[in-house]
């Protein structure tokens, strides 16, 4: 009865070993899968375009370029935006994209932005004549992915120089 006993703990401790050596390979495999290092896309204000200048309503056409670092596809639903010159916000949309960037490349995309600006005419006026730069401000959240779904938030800001406002 001894013996039986013995043996019994001897497999049941060999078992937990291996039990054991199998969720702990398992387990560092799944902590590689998280990889938070990985280079992230990129979204950049190029350039904004006036198409058409009224004056109740303007019509903007704003150049994003996306920047993909990663192996693989990157696939575009929808884009929320936010455009701030100074504390004045003056747009704010969200635009259905369903586009893809291809692995490691860039993509340019033109996003129509309607905007009253009448309503910051004073402010907009007072910043015009000051002698200091202009800071502007682009906050985009980008939803990702067809099955995996991934949230992208920038923030990107700069200064807008007087003499790149007067055209040549």
């Amino acid at each position: 009865m001894l013996r039986q006993l013995c043996r019994a703990l001897t497999v049941s401790a060999l078992g937990r070993n291996v039990l054991l050596a199998i969720v702990l390979s398992w387990l560092s495999g799944c902590a590689s899968w998280g990889d938070t290092d990985r280079a992230r896309p990129d979204v950049h204000l190029v350039r904004v375009e006036t198409v058409k200048a009224r004056l109740h309503q303007q019509l903007f056409v704003l150049h994003l370029r996306i920047d993909n670092p990663t192996d693989s596809r990157l696939f575009i639903r929808n884009l929320s935006y936010k455009v701030h010159l100074g504390d004045l916000m003056l747009a704010q949309d969200e635009v259905s994209l369903w586009r893809s960037v291809g692995a490691h490349s860039r993509r340019t995309f033109k996003i129509e932005v309607r905007t009253n600006l009448w309503q910051f005419l004073k402010p907009l006026a007072k910043k015009l004549r000051g002698s200091k730069p202009l800071d502007y401000r682009l906050q985009a959240d980008l939803a990702t992915g067809l099955i995996v779904h991934q949230d992208l938030h920038v923030t990107r800001s700069g200064e807008i120089m007087r003499g790149n406002l007067k055209p040549e």
